[in-house]
C-alpha cells in the first residue's frame, strides 16, 4: 500500500460541522458542477460515478463522529482507503483537516500517479479551508455553478 497525505489545512468551521457536512454522501453532489452530476449517483453510505469512462464508487467503511470518517472503493479501478481527520483546533470555531488516502498501486502506476494523487488532496484540503472562509478555491471557475452559489453558505 502507497500512503499519500494532503496538506494539514485549518477549517474556519468547528468539527462537528464540517463531520456532518461528510457524513451523508448524498452531500457530495451539491458541490459538483451541474454539468457533471448526470453521471452520479448516491446514498447515505455511497456514491458511485463514471468518469472518463470509469465506474468508481466510494462507500464508508466507518464514521467516529465528529473525529473521523472512513472510506473504501467499491469498484474502482484499484483498492484504496481514504480518511478525513477532523481534529480539533485551538479554537472551538475551525477544524485541523488532513486526508489520508492509502492505495494499492504497484510500482508503475505509483510512479505515474503518486504525484498527482498527493497534488489532488492538497487541492481538495486547501479547497475546503478557503469555502469555509467565503472564498472561491483557487482555480475554480464561479461560472461552472449555479447563479447565485455562495460558498460561505457550506
Amino acid at each position: 500500500m502507497a500512503e499519500f497525505r494532503s496538506k494539514k489545512t485549518v477549517v474556519s468551521k468547528a468539527p462537528y460541522e464540517l463531520y456532518m457536512a461528510f457524513v451523508d454522501m448524498r452531500n457530495f453532489i451539491q458541490f459538483l458542477p451541474e454539468d457533471k452530476r448526470a453521471d452520479v449517483t448516491a446514498d447515505y453510505d455511497s456514491i458511485h460515478a463514471v468518469v472518463q469512462g470509469f465506474s468508481i464508487g466510494v462507500r464508508v467503511k466507518d464514521r467516529v463522529p465528529y473525529s473521523r470518517i472512513e472510506f473504501v472503493d467499491d469498484g474502482a479501478p484499484f483498492k484504496f482507503f481514504l480518511t478525513l481527520h477532523f481534529n480539533p483546533s485551538s479554537d472551538p470555531y475551525k477544524t485541523d483537516f488532513e486526508i489520508v488516502l492509502d492505495a494499492e498501486l504497484n510500482f508503475m502506476m505509483k510512479t505515474l500517479l503518486g504525484g498527482k494523487l498527493k497534488a489532488a488532496l492538497d487541492k481538495v484540503a486547501e479547497s475546503l479551508a478557503a469555502v469555509s472562509e467565503g472564498r472561491m478555491p483557487e482555480g475554480i471557475d464561479p461560472s461552472m455553478y449555479p447563479k447565485g452559489f455562495d460558498p460561505s453558505k457550506l
